[in-house]
């Protein structure tokens, strides 16, 4: 059993012998039973872990060959009461050829045998002085005493008949121009286990990293590699003993090297999730089963008899912020691109000015900042942005101060139009009680400002620049033709945590005026300021405590449309990533309501104004998400 399509993967580098068979095969069976008390439903050993990699012409000592089987046996034999999958390599004699060959066990049955593909034949290596390649294998079966007949070959799937799916390549073939791995991914493997024995050189080890990322991005799959230890042979080179997980272009566990005991690289991976990104990627689908690689043979694996808990689980809680690493670059990309795209909008339409609302809040900060951006790349001044702050019946002190204070920093221009006598007229014309703080009393209010700032475009030959952000669009937290319209929305792929993350770099490179009034407006609750402040002139209205943290939907927008997380799953691996902040009570109401709100407000989303895409989730309903405006969310709240 596992956890929504979460299972726990281990790389293990024991201690080895060289030639040493009975020393390697007890090392082996006590690494495989620590794992599999830790939960792990697959292992890998390192290349040739049973007689060690570098015998050389040892290989063709039939007491070594002989000893290899043995080892093998009491591998099976001794993990027999194990469900975990087992991964090496031994030399394995086929019709008087020599092959380096993976096998692959379970509850001590030998489910397939992989031979490797590639030979090294280089430098420090000469691998073809003893083994012949995958490709002089002549039979699909080996049999074998004490495990009957036993299929071998490069095309071999094994399979649990769930998410579990996996192949093997060995060393060497990682490094080819186009690796086996390549050809099992396209054929249906999510997992790809290495068993390798990697020289140790100066940089090499980077190098490593980066390959096997790579490939696990580029397979949209999950890549495990061990590679030999320092209980190799020195005689030529040295061995560092190598563990490395990756999942989907990112490195998620890794061992320590040059250790001289046991070391171990484990991580929890949701291959569930790299099933959703390999339906929704066209990339993946286009390349897939050409007609030279269509033959496959699934071998079956008994599915996994534990749960995995997700403790090795890399869960982020905020999946839209960049790492500590690379927040710098990733802000600095983020803003260019938001900046780029409305000055292509200006120069398109050839307007003379930018015009936006701003309240002091954080939508329209980035917003604003982004505008004086785009206007150092069109080289004008900022005084050709005309700022607007439009005071109504919720609007605090607060929020007033720092959106006049930010303006005047900045150096646009700024405009007062106090909203209230407008309103009050429009709810005359309708003959509505204003004490009644309904919908009608908040809409009015942001459609009004809308209609200003449109006519004031109209007057002065600008454009409308949006402030909504994504958290928003996905909510439909706006009013319809009132602040969900612009001209053009830069903040249309900017969900609301990441919105603070960018203003936050931005004051980082300010002055301490700036970039205080930055941090203030980061440090104020996030509110349309529609209804009347509270009698100390405090906030009343707070966003957050009507929908729910934005924190939570972010975290649910991101699992659900980057990878089709179902309702229990987003539950799960919200409890798992936010259960010290948030209990069990909240997290599912501001589920709840996230689903409840994304299904009925699709139709707010099917005439948004354009913008630019500056993430993997964009909610345009001319590329990235194309919905019926009137779907329902049963199925979804069923759950």
């Amino acid at each position: 059993m596992t956890t929504n399509g979460y299972y726990r993967l281990a790389a293990v580098i024991p201690p080895v012998r060289v030639a040493d068979v009975a020393a390697n095969s007890a090392a082996l069976v006590q690494e495989a039973r620590k794992t599999a008390e830790l939960g792990a439903h697959a292992v890998l050993f390192p290349e040739m872990s049973l007689t060690g990699y570098t015998c050389g012409d040892l290989f063709f000592q039939p007491r070594l060959l002989e000893a290899a089987l043995r080892g093998l046996e009491t591998l099976a034999e001794k993990t027999a009461d194990l469900s975990c999958v087992i991964i090496t390599t031994l030399p394995l004699v086929v019709h008087e050829a020599l092959f380096n060959t993976a096998v692959v066990l379970q509850s001590g049955k030998l489910l397939g045998l992989v031979p490797k593909s590639v030979l090294p034949n280089y430098r420090e290596f000469y691998e073809r002085r003893q083994f012949h390649p995958a490709a002089d294998l002549r039979v699909n079966e080996v049999s074998f005493s004490g495990f009957g007949s036993v299929p071998v070959g490069t095309d071999l799937l094994f399979s649990d008949g769930s998410d579990f799916t996996f192949g093997v390549e060995v060393c060497e073939d990682l490094w080819a121009v186009i690796p086996p791995s390549s050809r099992l991914a396209l054929q249906g493997a999510r997992v790809i286990f290495n068993p390798c024995a990697s020289t140790e050189l100066v940089g090499k080890a980077a190098y490593r990293r980066r390959l096997v990322a790579q490939q696990s991005g580029t397979c949209l799959a999950a890549y495990v590699l061990a590679s030999a230890g320092v209980g190799e042979s020195t005689q030529d080179v040295v061995y560092s003993g190598h563990a490395l997980i990756a999942e989907n272009g990112h490195l998620v566990a890794e061992s320590p090297r040059f250790s001289r005991s046991s070391t171990m690289a484990c991580a929890d991976i949701d291959l569930q999730r790299l099933g959703a990104a390999r339906l929704s990627e066209s990339s993946f689908n286009e390349n897939k089963l050409p007609q030279e690689w269509s033959g496959v043979r699934v071998v079956p694996v008994i599915p996994a008899d534990t749960e995995c808990d997700l403790r090795l689980a890399q869960i982020s809680k905020r999946p839209f912020l960049p790492s500590a690493t690379q927040a710098e670059e990733r802000c600095e990309e983020i803003l260019n691109i938001q900046a780029t795209g409305l000055a292509k909008r200006v120069e398109h339409t050839g307007s003379k000015c930018l015009v936006l609302g701003i309240s002091g809040g954080l939508d329209s900060t980035l917003a604003l900042l982004v505008c004086v951006r785009a206007c150092k790349l069109l080289g004008c001044s900022p005084d050709c942005i005309r700022a607007i702050t439009m005071p109504g019946f919720g609007t605090t002190g607060r929020t007033h101060d720092n959106a006049v204070k930010l303006a005047n920093l900045l150096g646009v221009q700024l405009s007062e139009v106090d909203m209230r006598a407008i309103c009050q007229q429009e709810f005359q014309m309708l003959g509505f009680d204003a004490s009644q703080h309904t919908t009608t009393y908040e809409n009015v209010q942001a459609r009004a400002r809308t209609e200003l700032l449109m006519n004031t475009a109209n007057l002065h030959g600008g454009i409308v620049v949006g402030t909504g952000d994504l958290s928003e669009i996905a909510l439909g937290w706006s009013t319809y033709n009132g602040d969900h319209m612009s001209m053009y929305a830069v903040n249309c792929s900017i969900p609301k945590t990441l919105i603070r993350c960018l203003i936050a770099h931005v004051g980082l490179h300010s002055d301490p005026e700036l970039a205080g009034v930055l941090q203030d407006i980061i440090d104020t609750p996030v509110s349309p300021e529609l209804l009347p402040p509270a009698e100390d002139g405090t906030m009343e209205q707070k966003t957050e405590e009507l929908l729910g943290p934005y924190d939570l939907h972010d975290f649910f927008l991101y699992h659900f449309i980057k990878y089709g997380a179902t309702p229990h799953k987003l539950l799960l691996l919200a409890q798992h990533a936010w259960s010290k902040e948030y209990d069990d009570a909240t997290i599912r109401r501001t589920l709840r309501t996230f689903l409840t709100r994304f299904f009925a407000q699709q139709f707010k989303r099917s005439c948004i104004p354009d913008g630019p895409k500056v993430g993997t989730i964009s909610l345009s309903p001319r590329g990235d998400w194309r919905m019926p405006s009137d779907a329902s969310a049963v199925t979804w709240l069923e759950e």
